[in-house]
């Protein structure tokens, strides 16, 4: 037994993780530790925050994959009710096929804008085989809360402009999961309809990072950290429980079909099987894959993460299809 406090808390000593060797050589890569970008800087020094974002931003571009731009896939930028919009159409697509993704771009809430935005929604484009809206939201420091929240819902508006919510799909990774949450709950409450169905992979679904897994995969995800400090700059002062910044917390029922996705190394993995249950509890039908050692990344590229995305597809044929 390890020796614990009064809490219930215990030690646990230091040990090898390996990296399992039935994984593809393309997933195996995925758990190799990748650099922590340094000390957040002080919540009130936006330059510092500015340069931060901009340095981080730089690094994960030239890191990002050359297919998205031999991809064959048009992107082309347009205003959407105010928000920046990338719209963009898969080579092959069925120009019959009304369906769209409303994709909002992970990043932590402060990174990933522009280009990364643009490429990151052909990357979707092109792995779910739709149409993508590609939201390239404003962000913190300069843009904090609620600035991506209003931009999310102005594009939603935009769409439901152009097509029936039962030809919307809305989805979002990491803090786009966030958002993506978040605009259910908001535009429930402002009298919208719901899409026919949402995808949230591996959401930061909570900001007060409450969740089991912040302390049991801590250093054992090698993609993430703690964003708490980050958190703190996006929610400006409010508070950090707030429904419309930390979704896992707000009333659920009403949500349109569901598909969750994370893996066992997953920092968010308590976020995930928590919403999966909170959804469930509230009659939401909800779907939960979880990927044999898998971070917050997942495994792109890789079998495993075509098999992930395989699953997409599937969800979004069967929640579009005509009652």
């Amino acid at each position: 037994m390890q020796e614990g406090d009064h809490s219930g808390a215990f030690h646990v000593p230091a040990r090898d993780i390996p990296v399992p060797d039935y994984l593809s050589p393309i997933a195996r890569a995925y758990l190799t530790p990748l650099p922590t970008w340094g000390d957040y800087p002080p919540l009130d020094d936006k330059d510092a925050w500015r340069a931060y974002v901009a340095a981080v931003d730089a690094a994960v571009l030239s890191r990002f994959p050359a297919w998205s731009e031999a991809s064959g896939a048009r992107a082309d930028h347009r205003d959407a009710g105010g928000a920046r919009v990338f719209d963009i159409v898969p080579s092959g697509l069925d120009p019959n096929d009304p369906s769209v993704v409303l994709d909002l771009h992970g990043g932590a809430l402060i990174l990933c804008g522009g280009e990364m935005c643009r490429m990151m929604g052909v990357g979707t484009a092109m792995r779910l085989q739709r149409r993508v809206w590609a939201v390239d939201y404003r962000m913190a420091p300069d843009y904090p809360y609620p600035a991506a929240l209003d931009d999310c819902i102005a594009a939603y508006r935009a769409l439901l402009g152009e097509r029936s919510p039962n030809e919307i799909i809305v989805s979002g990774g990491s803090a786009g999961g966030n958002l993506a949450a978040a605009l259910m709950l908001r535009a429930r409450d402002e009298g919208l309809p719901m899409p026919a169905g949402l995808i949230l992979g591996t959401p930061e679904i909570d900001l007060t990072e409450s969740g089991d897994s912040f302390r049991t995969n801590l250093g054992v995800d090698p993609s993430l950290r703690s964003l708490m400090h980050v958190n703190l700059l996006y929610a400006d002062g409010h508070d950090l429980a707030h429904p419309y910044l930390s979704p896992l917390f707000g009333d659920l029922s009403g949500f349109p079909p569901t598909i969750l996705t994370t893996g066992t190394r997953d920092l968010y993995l308590s976020n995930t099987v928590r919403m999966h249950r909170a959804l469930r509890a509230v009659g939401v039908a909800a779907d939960l894959h979880v990927t044999e050692a898998g971070p917050h990344t997942g495994f792109p590229g890789g079998p495993e993460g075509a098999e992930i995305d395989k699953e997409l597809r599937r969800f979004i044929e069967a929640v579009l299809k005509p009652s």
